[in-house]
């Protein structure tokens, strides 16, 4: 199994998918400024000239907030507006939706997918399982998922490879 370079040989960064999928319900409201803030920096760490964003808001349904391609600043701070601006209401977040749809996006060979939860409810079921290649950062009133979307495939190959070349 090959990995390609994310950089190319002018040092620039290959276009990647950013999902970012923000907390719709209402427990979203009471930590909004401080998520914005927190995804603030971490956008300008991580966005790249080429780079496909889409942003949903995940409420009672998932929906996209935010889709463009980032050529210029004022592109990065639409997508900094559409968080900020994020109307939270009802009691659940549908991140399954919106998880779901970010996989079916994915145009290129790499993609960053953050999920960010301020609900005090578990994940589970569907949603748990389309978690389980995540790395989970814990803040006081709400978390950040950095998902692995489309990766069964990927161990499934790598774990098979893996076998068969074992004597």
């Amino acid at each position: 199994m090959s990995i390609l370079p994310l950089h190319g040989q002018d040092g620039q960064r290959t276009p990647i998918d950013v999902n970012l999928i923000i907390d719709g319900s209402s427990a979203y409201s009471g930590v909004r400024d401080e998520i914005s803030a927190w995804l603030s920096g971490r956008l300008d760490q991580i966005l790249a000239d080429g780079d496909r964003v889409t942003v949903w808001s995940a409420g009672p349904t998932a929906r996209v907030i935010y889709s463009g391609v980032m050529t210029s600043s004022a592109e990065r701070e639409s997508v900094k507006r559409s968080i900020r601006e994020n109307n939270a209401s009802g009691n659940t977040a549908d991140f399954s939706s919106a998880l779901n749809e970010a996989a079916g996006r994915q145009s290129s060979g790499f993609s960053y997918t953050l999920l960010i939860s301020a609900s005090p409810h578990s994940i589970s079921g569907k949603t748990a399982n389309q978690l389980r290649y995540s790395r989970v950062e814990e803040f006081p009133n709400w978390r950040a998922l950095v998902v692995g979307l489309n990766l069964d495939a990927r161990v499934k190959r790598a774990t098979d490879s893996f076998f068969i070349s074992q004597p």
